[in-house]
């Protein structure tokens, strides 16, 4: 899996003129199942970025998580984290899972991160989004569960 988290201070999605989700301050979370992840992958993702401590603590210091803070997440299927633009000028996405794979991968990621008590909110699944953010920071992190950058 693959994410990249964004620590905003508000976000919305809309599909269409119709919001699906927003929230307040906390994490935009995209993510991308890869075709050949696990349930190993997906703990990896569960435990990792809830618990991210890259808010700032009463000393300025990026010191906090999500948890600690209180803050909520927004969840983004987003398959393309998993393109593959080193060849030629079309990116492959092969190694991306295909939807009957992915969605409930990610459905667990949500309700899982949910179950922790965040407050999860989501796009729609393969939609065409509008995601507005307000970056807080900018803190911008680049997460795969298989590999490190």
């Amino acid at each position: 899996m693959r994410a990249v988290v964004q620590r905003v201070k508000r976000c919305a999605v809309r599909v269409g003129e119709e919001t699906v989700g927003a929230i307040g301050p906390g994490f935009l979370v995209f993510l991308s199942v890869a075709a050949n992840d696990s349930a190993a992958d997906l703990d990896y993702m569960v435990k990792k970025i809830p618990e991210l401590r890259i808010f700032e603590d009463e000393k300025g210091k990026m010191n906090r998580s999500l948890l600690e803070n209180g803050g909520e997440m927004m969840v983004v299927s987003q398959f393309t984290l998993h393109g593959d633009g080193r060849k030629g000028r079309r990116p492959s996405f092969s190694d991306a899972a295909r939807p009957e794979a992915a969605i409930p991968i990610y459905e667990r990621f949500v309700e899982r991160c949910a179950a922790m008590g965040i407050r999860v909110a989501t796009g729609v699944f393969g939609a065409m989004m509008d995601v507005e953010l307000v970056n807080d920071g900018p803190v911008t992190l680049l997460l795969d569960s298989t590999r490190l950058f």
